[in-house]
């Protein structure tokens, strides 16, 4: 358990992710794309906040190179999930 609180931040992003893969399996696609791009961005934003032995396992690389990826990524994931035309 004690490990398991130690690397709250990838434990918060997950639990995001996996509450926005419900989402779209409940045929919610835009609620659960847009809760994805907003746990990716919440990952970029604890990977900036936090330090490189605090961030745990959200540390993957340098912190330059993390940031860049879950950048682009979460704001791609953003632009795409407001994109996609609503269901009929």
């Amino acid at each position: 358990m004690a490990a398991l609180r130690r690397q709250w931040p990838l434990v918060s992003v997950l639990a995001g992710i996996v509450l926005a893969m419900v989402f779209v399996a409940l045929d919610r696609f835009r609620v659960g794309s847009v809760l994805l791009a907003i746990s990716v961005l919440a990952a970029f934003f604890l990977r900036l906040a936090l330090s490189d032995s605090r961030a745990g396992l959200l540390a993957v690389r340098r912190r330059s190179i993390d940031l860049v990826v879950l950048g682009v990524l979460g704001l791609g994931l953003a632009v795409l999930s407001v994109w996609v035309p609503p269901q009929q």
